[in-house]
């Protein structure tokens, strides 16, 4: 009919527009994104995005909440996670729901700090997309960067009109066929937005040609009631996330950097010379703060460009290891190779005379420093003229300092101004109000008057990490960093065409280093302690450090026991173990102190492990309420071993705290002999129904749930929302409910059977007595029999976790665990207890002891003439432990350790071969 013919030709037209504009926008984009701009502002060379890019590391985010760490702190902290616990995700992917996901995704945000490749991630996905490889279901891509609709915040558009603005090749579009169709807007930069975003008292808005501030605009888009059919991708500075309400929300990325991997891969692709380049990545890793630094693209950019003249042109001087080294070569290199075109001033003066430099660095350290303080990563001309820089001098200073201080020359509405990155910015900061101290006596971190007064530098450095300090979200830590790096007098004569002046400069490193070792013996904030070690590295002292060091370098058997820390030590010890070279995948306290206060002192070391074991460790409650803290982090542990403490239910109330929150991300949690009950268990099953989708492991064994606590948890695994799997609830009872080892007590028999003819047994098997020859018992042939050796074994196998004490008298006794297989005939070693590898063995002497396994002796010191031992066998942890039990208070001593693999059930055994000696095995008091 003709109406249907009609309505094809009109669908042909409908179709034919569509592919039209599409391929318009395509084209524009596509130049705009192929090329990038690495580092550098527009005026300076570029190159192609594919034949450079290095694929990120971009990971599930969590949630958009505040970060207020340092972003150089939170690079620190990422570091030290392993790939292995993060869900990695391709830039091209980042709208497909994750394993195990069935939600559509309508909004992402991507979080990320400075300069790690949130913006060249939108520029790669634009560019694959433009260019016809991947997400071709989405017929429009509208990035609106929030750079630039900060110049719009006055003025009034509706949707369209706004898209129009910036993307004119849409005109054609109808209204209605943005409803229709699948579009995507890209709001990059949300830690630049200037908006208001009210997203409580905006009003709502569905029409797209309705007119309304820009305001309006986008915080009806990301709520949803314009356009809820088109996706949305923001991106944004961990600090600024908690913009955007966790409602209008779908899924939370962040973007990584690059990994260890892809930090070679950068320096391969950047440097042509292979040689050269493998003598960058070596160099880099020996600093383990600038190897750090480069999981931040644009931090290697600055790396290859200083490093590849000082190592590639034979340029004189030291080669950098620190950030202040390194920053100041950038500085130095681009003064000296900038521009030809900016050379020669029109009085024929050269540009390049010091005073010249220094003016411009001075103005450009002072716009850093400002905007440092308010938090502004970017500029606008009113911001530079509040500086003292004019409009007429802006195209010089962006184009002397092309590499340094950029104008975006892309954007449509107006200039905006940026320094390359961050901690570029923090440099100038700190170079401005250091030459303004030591030139003109200016201290300019005095706000409100800024002293003209001759400051000594050790007073003004005192004071400068007071204000650091003082700071709640850290901004100033970096600043603080390079601050005490320009103080040294090696880095000033870097910097002797600027400071042409350096009388003040001179003071005692010495006062500076004991003020920041009084500080950190202060107990900062971890975050805090770990930026003053950072800061004791630019002042090149490692005394801290390498106490602890001495300490570590024990061996494990030592670790920290006995040894007293000052607060100052235990700081260190956090500062070494977090940048440690060492994947902090696990974290055993043990190793090094299994004590409450070694836990507390450590627990950011716990809070950056993938799986802590606090096992046997005398912890409480007041552990309890500080891991909770831990567990309601981001990205905090997976994987928690509480075994063996005496938490009570109490304890074990304090933990539910952190497993009710959504941020925790606990997979296992092991609470065997905790002196749990019903109380506790009612807890662990009110926490899984507020968060069930993480914790797949509960190990509660050796407690007193009870039939109902069981009832409890065992819901849990029937619940389909829950990830809850397995639920391990054996060998309990109310003789669990016991504190401290006791309640692993097992009922010991000694075997007749296996007795050596010379040895008597009586108390019911209890008891084994060594008599002289002539006193040999009568026992019958068998196979099981010791025949040489006075041995014998007890009748129980021992499995699981397993606790007994055994008093010997006489000269001289082993007590001793082996597998049943040991040898029992003929007069060799392998026959003895603890000389082979199927038996572990303590000997014990007057007041001496000896721990053997596979014929190696340990000798180790008896703490008392107590003559009890206490035998705790953790057969699934590998552990058999020996303590000395006090005849008067029952208390107990540890006397060693050992660790192994256990394939096959134990027996309890005793050596007693002087006459007269004997052995009891005792009920714990």
């Amino acid at each position: 009919s003709l109406y249907s013919l009609e309505l094809r030709l009109e669908h042909r037209t409908y179709l034919t527009d569509h592919i039209r504009t599409q391929r318009k926008l395509k084209s524009k984009l596509r130049d705009r994104c192929q090329k990038i701009h690495e580092g550098i502002s527009q005026q300076g060379t570029t190159a192609l995005l594919n034949e450079i890019y290095t694929e990120l590391y971009i990971t599930e985010g969590g949630s958009g909440e505040v970060n207020n760490e340092h972003e150089v702190r939170q690079i620190e902290a990422a570091s030290r996670r392993r790939v292995t616990q993060e869900i990695p995700i391709k830039c091209s992917d980042i709208f497909r729901p994750l394993p195990g996901q069935d939600k559509a995704i309508r909004t992402v945000l991507t979080k990320g700090v400075a300069g790690i490749g949130k913006t060249v991630s939108v520029q790669k996905f634009i560019l694959d997309w433009s260019e016809g490889n991947v997400n071709q279901d989405v017929l429009l891509i509208f990035p609106l960067p929030f750079r630039e609709l900060n110049l719009l915040k006055e003025k009034k558009f509706s949707l369209v009109e706004l898209l129009h603005r910036f993307f004119p090749e849409i005109c054609e579009l109808k209204p209605k066929h943005y409803t229709n169709n699948k579009i995507l807007f890209i709001f990059d930069g949300l830690d630049e937005c200037r908006l208001p975003l009210d997203f409580q008292n905006n009003e709502r808005l569905w029409d797209v040609t309705e007119s309304t501030s820009v305001d309006v605009l986008l915080t009806n888009l990301i709520k949803g009631n314009l356009l809820p059919s088109a996706l949305l991708w923001i991106t944004s500075r961990p600090a600024a996330a908690n913009q955007i309400p966790p409602e209008c929300v779908d899924q939370v990325t962040e973007v990584r950097g690059f990994s260890e991997p892809q930090k070679d891969e950068y320096f391969r692709k950047r440097i042509s010379d292979q040689g050269l380049a493998n003598r960058i990545i070596t160099h880099m890793k020996s600093s383990k703060s600038l190897h750090i630094m480069c999981h931040i693209p644009v931090f290697c950019w600055i790396a290859a460009t200083v490093l590849e003249r000082m190592l590639g042109e034979a340029e004189s001087g030291e080669i950098p290891k620190t950030l202040t080294q390194m920053f100041t070569h950038f500085l130095i290199f681009q003064l000296r190779h900038k521009d030809q075109k900016y050379g020669q001033s029109m009085k024929g003066q050269k540009r390049t005379h010091p005073h010249y430099m220094r003016k411009h660095v001075l103005a450009l350290g002072k716009l850093a420093f400002q905007q440092l303080e308010k938090g502004n990563l970017i500029f606008y001309e009113e911001d530079l003229r509040n500086s003292g820089i004019g409009v007429r001098e802006i195209s010089v200073y962006s184009g002397m300092c092309t590499q340094i201080f950029r104008q975006e020359f892309e954007l449509q509405l107006g200039k905006v101004f940026s320094f390359v990155h961050l901690s570029v910015q923090e440099f100038l900061a700190t170079v401005y109000v250091f030459i303004s101290l030591i030139s003109t006596n200016t201290n300019v971190l005095q706000q409100q008057h800024p002293e003209m007064v001759k400051t000594p530098m050790s007073v003004f450095l005192n004071s400068a990490v007071d204000k650091a300090l003082q700071s709640q979200n850290g901004h100033l830590d970096l600043f603080l960093r390079f601050l005490l790096g320009l103080s040294l007098e090696s880095n000033q004569t870097l910097l002797r065409d600027l400071l042409t002046q350096t009388g003040n400069s001179s003071h005692s490193k010495e006062d500076t280093v004991k003020y920041i070792k009084e500080k950190i013996s202060d107990s900062p904030s971890t975050e805090k302690s770990i930026n003053l070690f950072h800061c004791l590295n630019e002042l090149n002292d490692h005394s801290l450090v390498q106490e602890v060091q001495t300490y570590l370098s024990r061996g494990s058997n030592s670790g920290l026991h006995g040894a007293r820390l000052s607060p100052a030590q235990w700081s260190a010890l956090v500062f070494v173990l977090l940048n440690s070279e060492e994947e902090l995948d696990e974290f055993d306290l043990r190793k090094y102190d299994p004590s409450e206060e070694c836990l507390l002192r450590l627990l950011p070391v716990v809070k950056a492990s993938r799986k802590a074991i606090l096992s046997g460790c005398g912890l409480t409650e007041e552990s309890c309420k500080s891991l909770t803290s831990v567990l309601q982090t981001e990205n905090s542990l997976r994987e928690l071993e509480m075994n063996n403490n005496d938490l009570q239910n109490s304890g074990v109330e304090q933990l539910c705290a952190g497993l009710k929150s959504s941020h925790c991300k606990l997979e296992i949690l092991r609470l065997s002999g905790c002196l749990v009950t019903e109380e506790g268990c009612s807890s662990l099953a009110s926490a899984l129904r507020s968060n069930p989708s993480h914790l797949k492991e509960l190990d509660l064994t050796y407690n007193h749930p009870g039939e109902s606590g069981v009832k409890l948890l065992s819901a849990r695994l029937e619940d389909p929302h829950s990830r809850l799997d397995t639920l391990r609830v054996e060998h309990a009872g109310e003789m669990r409910i016991k504190p401290g080892l006791r309640k692993y007590v097992c009922d010991l028999t000694l075997d007749p059977n296996t007795a050596h003819r010379l040895l008597s047994l009586s108390e019911g098997n209890r008891k084994v007595t060594c008599v002289w020859e002539q006193q040999q018992q009568s026992y019958s042939d068998h196979p099981e029999r010791f025949d040489y050796w006075e041995q014998v074994l007890c009748r129980e196998s021992l499995t699981g976790c397993c606790y007994w004490e055994a008093e010997w008298n006489g000269g001289w006794a082993d007590i001793s665990v082996t597998y049943k297989g040991i040898r029992r005939k003929g007069g060799s070693y392998d026959c003895v207890f603890g000389r082979n590898l199927k038996s572990w063995s303590l000997s014990c002497s007057d007041n001496s002891y000896t721990v053997w396994h596979n014929n190696k002796g340990t000798a180790i010191s008896a703490p008392s003439s107590s003559n009890r031992v206490g035998v705790y066998l953790d057969w699934p942890a590998g552990t058999l432990s020996f303590y000395s039990v006090s005849s008067h208070t029952h208390t107990l001593t540890h006397l060693h350790t050992l660790h192994s693999t256990f394939t096959e059930p134990l027996y309890a055994g005793f050596w007693v071969w002087d006459s007269d000696s004997s052995v009891c095995v005792c009920e714990p008091e």
